[in-house]
């Protein structure tokens, strides 16, 4: 998994519509170490300011951190495609034994337990370009692997349009093996209206209430943070406040594991750096009792974690946060914010009308052999979750 190769793709990805002919695509695949080095990550940075879909999990100073959390070994490899020399598209790629618990090897892109999305960095035009050149490397590496699997990637994009069309066109089998919709705030309301539109008169009336009988016992006071000032204090506060609830009796808060407690020290002062991050606070006497992480990646911005203190559930500490944060709809920069929720969330789906689709896609990979026995397997598992790449 440590090797690495580059090649030149001697397809229409070598031409253009420009009088002088572009220099021929090329790739790039090593171990994630060999690109944790400062002038790739310029160039990474830069990549994902052009790309067609933002994604803040695969961009260098989250990924990177993610990847010394949870693959110590350096097992996972980064593909990297490059137009006239530039990088345009990076996904990290891991060779697995299992798929979702059945015995199956194959080729995935690589994500982690708070890796919230699975669309490959590409640039803006480039995206047919990047799947063929992706899909032309694991045919030829294909290995033990029967397939190649991409969760999380969003259906209604252009990353998903030109995988499709490419996928149809080389007659390739594929399929979405599964499809969920997930919370998402998408309005030119402003936030009342926006409040008012989403939630009845009733409701609305019982937040103002809870927000009233709160702010009794002391000083409520709601902040928006998009720098860096007191960010080491705010981290370790909100690990300490969403390790005392249920997902820390569960085991699944990140102060549980050392792992995802340090992706999360690590990638904060990295999103803030980048300029990529936004904390919200909602706090009684100074003490937090709700607290939000979001990452803005304009045009888009990601909710990626929140957690309030149960001791004051009887005033929705998290749904008041959220009304607060109904804010995001003011900002010029952001048209949607994806709430990263799993679908059917009892809080979020409440407050946030909108729905983004999110598909687990599957796709036959090597020879015709391989294929044959992927497109018999995929007949099974749609058969379980009925759906087709296009949809």
């Amino acid at each position: 998994m440590a090797s690495s190769a580059s090649l030149v793709l001697p397809d229409e990805t070598r031409h253009s519509a420009a009088p002088v002919a572009t220099p021929a695509a090329q790739i790039s695949i090593s171990a994630w170490r060999g690109i944790d080095r400062a002038d790739f990550r310029a160039a990474w940075d830069a990549l994902a300011l052009r790309a067609a879909e933002p994604n803040p999990f695969f961009e260098s100073w989250y990924l990177l951190p993610a990847l010394r959390a949870h693959d110590p070994a350096g097992e996972v490899q980064v593909f990297c495609f490059y137009q006239d020399a530039e990088l345009a598209g990076l996904i990290p790629l891991a060779r697995l034994p299992r798929y979702y618990g059945k015995p199956i090897p194959h080729w995935s892109a690589w994500m982690h337990g708070n890796c919230f999305l699975g669309a490959p960095l590409v640039a803006k035009g480039h995206e047919a370009a990047f799947w063929r050149a992706l899909l032309a490397w694991t045919d030829s590496h294909a290995g033990a692997g029967l397939f190649l699997h991409l969760p999380h990637l969003p259906l209604d994009g252009p990353n998903h349009r030109a995988l499709n069309a490419l996928c149809a066109d080389q007659r390739r089998p594929a399929g979405v093996v599964h499809r969920e919709e997930r919370a998402m705030l998408a309005s030119d309301l402003a936030p009342e209206a926006y409040l008012e539109a989403a939630l009845t008169g009733k409701k609305r009336k019982e937040l103002r209430r809870q927000f009233a009988r709160l702010s009794e016992l002391g000083a409520l006071t709601i902040v928006h943070s998009r720098d860096n000032a007191g960010l080491e204090q705010w981290i370790e506060d909100f690990l300490a406040l969403e390790h005392s609830g249920w997902k820390g009796s569960a085991g699944s808060a990140l102060a549980s594991h050392h792992t995802t407690a340090q992706l999360f020290r690590e990638a904060l002062p990295e999103a803030a750096a980048h300029g990529r991050l936004e904390r919200l606070t909602l706090a009684l006497d100074g003490e937090p009792l709700a607290m939000l992480v979001t990452f803005l990646t304009a045009p888009g911005a990601f909710s990626y974690k929140t957690a309030f203190d149960e001791r004051f559930a009887r005033f929705s500490p998290g749904v008041l946060l959220q009304r607060a944060n109904l804010a995001m709809l003011d900002d010029p920069a952001i048209a949607w914010t994806d709430s990263c929720a799993a679908a059917d969330h009892p809080m979020i789906d409440h407050v946030w009308r909108e729905r983004r689709a999110i598909g687990r896609i599957s796709l036959g990979i090597g020879g015709a052999i391989r294929r044959l026995t992927f497109s018999a397997l995929l007949r099974l598992e749609l058969g379980r979750h009925p759906a087709g790449l296009g949809q």
